[in-house]
């Protein structure tokens, strides 16, 4: 696991880029960071293998403080594929792909299988490739190859800085496929930045936007898209030209008279609150018999069956106003 707590970067004092940043990415998790320009993404990502050091508070990797770690080992346990690519171009894609295990000592057939079994698992013959110059390559086999590289190794966290966003769309749409394959069969811990939604939303176990170096949300690609918390995420997932599918509140049902009078001193254990969505309502009553609703001061205003929830969603269905 990786954990921020209380992380902040400054490069100016009292000017941070990223300001008290708290967020978990969990063992096996693909997870996304996004934002506009100058919104600290790309700052946080390198901050992960000290490429930036942090001004205040703690990354912690695998329960150890970053600054604990022998920077050597550190990085040799995290794969780093940027969009530059930054290949050695008067290297073959064997030795390109071999440079973290030769520092690491592997031996030399094991190498080879190495190189062999990352070309394959990105659809590139290992012979007709592996003894070629990365000059010779077109943008989307050198991007396959430094994905590969930062895979050499077997290292538990790959770093990716929108390493896609300088190729053709087809390329790009390429290599999103292997790479969640390779996530998949791998299960490595996997950050990624990119600046399109569409793209976050297609690889993401989870999506952090931030913005202005703050965390605006943290959610599953559903959960964005479904609940957007603020107008500056609904905004952005409309420019990335992503439907935004709100689900209504519970005050809505409230409103039209979809609750029963709550008797003082009666039971009222499960509790969900008027700004809650109708989503949440209907998960609970799969569980429940009656949901107790509060308003923001904590007080019940009223109780919910399940027999008030179907009245409710049949007649926003006949009246169009059901939009899951």
């Amino acid at each position: 696991m990786i954990e921020f707590k209380e992380v902040t970067k400054e490069y100016v004092p009292g000017k941070p880029v990223v300001s008290n940043l708290n967020l978990e990415i969990r063992d096996g998790e693909f997870f996304v960071l996004i934002g506009p320009s100058g919104s600290g993404k790309t700052t946080t990502l390198k901050m992960i293998n000290r490429l930036i050091t942090l001004t205040t508070g703690y990354i912690l990797v695998g329960g150890k403080p970053i600054s604990d770690y022998n920077i050597q080992e550190l990085r040799w346990n995290m794969g780093y594929v940027l969009q530059q690519i930054a290949l050695f171009p008067n290297m073959t894609v064997e030795e390109n792909i071999t440079v973290v295990p030769e520092m690491k000592k592997m031996p030399k057939d094991k190498m080879q299988e190495r190189v062999t079994e990352l070309l394959e698992s990105v659809g590139l013959d290992a012979e007709s490739y592996r003894h070629r110059r990365t000059s010779e390559l077109s943008g989307g086999e050198q991007q396959r190859i430094g994905v590969v590289r930062a895979l050499a190794a077997d290292p538990d966290i790959i770093l990716m800085d929108e390493p896609f966003s300088a190729l053709d769309p087809i390329s790009r749409h390429n290599l999103q496929k292997d790479v969640v394959e390779l996530h998949k069969k791998l299960q490595k811990t996997i950050v990624f930045v990119t600046h399109d939604m569409q793209e976050a939303m297609a690889l993401g176990d989870r999506i952090c936007l931030m913005n202005e170096g703050e965390i605006v949300q943290i959610g599953t690609p559903d959960e964005i898209r479904r609940h957007p918390n603020t107008t500056f995420v609904k905004d952005f997932l409309k420019s990335g030209n992503i439907e935004v599918v709100e689900s209504q509140s519970i005050q809505q049902l409230v409103t039209a008279g979809y609750t029963q009078p709550v008797a003082e001193g009666g039971n009222t254990e499960k509790l969900l609150k008027a700004t809650d969505t109708v989503d949440q309502l209907i998960m609970a009553l799969s569980k429940e018999e009656v949901v107790f609703i509060q308003d923001a001061q904590n007080h019940i205003i009223g109780k919910v069956t399940h027999k008030q929830l179907l009245a409710y969603l049949a007649a926003n269905i006949t009246a169009g106003g059901v939009t899951e």
